[in-house]
């Protein structure tokens, strides 16, 4: 098992919708964690997630196709993210990449907006 917590649960996700299910329970989980689901489930990738006794219930829809952490953690700057989005987005315009700047967790969106960098933890689409 890895340690990296947002993988392993990106992972979980994938694994449970290859298998027919739209709910995940992840018994591992940080603040970096749920501010990424937070953003996924903002931009409709995540219907719906909350804490729980110590897990995090997921549930999922039909929006959801792929979501993966990104290893190693690239760190870029705003001419950066457009190389980045090409390799991991299968279209202009489809999928969100999630940056962690200077001025928290965001998608890639904002982040060419503000102009800044960060490093990139994970991508859905």
């Amino acid at each position: 098992m890895s340690h990296d917590v947002i993988s392993d649960a990106l992972n979980n996700i994938m694994n449970a919708k290859r298998a027919g299910k739209n709910l995940v329970v992840v018994r591992r989980y940080s603040r970096v964690l749920v501010k990424v689901l937070e953003i996924a489930e903002k931009e409709n990738y995540i219907e719906e997630f909350k804490e729980d006794d110590g897990k995090v219930l997921i549930k999922f829809g039909k929006e959801l196709h792929v979501c993966r952490g990104i290893k190693p953690r690239h760190n870029v700057n705003k001419k950066k993210i457009d190389f980045y989005m090409r390799r991991y987005l299968p279209a202009r315009g489809m999928g969100t990449i999630i940056i962690s700047t200077n001025q928290g967790l965001m998608t890639h969106y904002e982040a060419v907006e503000k102009n800044l960098g960060g490093s990139l933890i994970a991508y859905f689409y």
